[in-house]
């Protein structure tokens, strides 16, 4: 399975990632992008996406512990999970970009733009994947 994970890079970056090695991905509290969380098991592959600034993905990430308690959340209720880099894309894929192509029109990222984690299809990630090294 494949995700797209978004993050703020004034709040957590991609650079931030590499350098940390891995980092918990919490905070998140809507139930649909916390069922998403639950259903990643360990070596799911997910794009990191800057949002807000840049609008890119900028590399590809590892699912490295599954679903657990988010110990940011005091009511124990949401999930989080652990996520590790693996490499920068050799080009970022911008937003614009891919509202352009016709083959990404179905993304789950544009039916639920406000999600910071949704899945994506094996042909999504490999159009995304070839429009990087294009």
């Amino acid at each position: 399975m494949h995700w797209l994970v978004k993050s703020e890079p004034f709040k957590y970056s991609w650079d931030m990632l590499v350098r940390d090695g891995s980092t918990i991905w919490d905070g998140v509290r809507n139930n649909q992008a916390a069922q998403y969380l639950r259903a990643m098991k360990r070596d799911d592959e997910l794009f990191f996406y800057h949002s807000n600034e840049g609008l890119a993905v900028i590399g590809i990430a590892r699912v490295v512990d599954e679903h657990f308690i988010d110990p940011s959340d005091p009511k124990g209720r949401f999930p989080a999970v652990t996520v590790a880099p693996l490499r920068p894309l050799a080009t970022p894929v911008t937003l614009a970009a891919m509202k352009a192509e016709p083959a990404l029109a179905g993304m789950a990222m544009f039916r639920q733009f406000r999600l910071s984690v949704v899945p994506i299809s094996d042909t999504e990630w490999a159009r995304v994947l070839a429009m990087s090294a294009a």
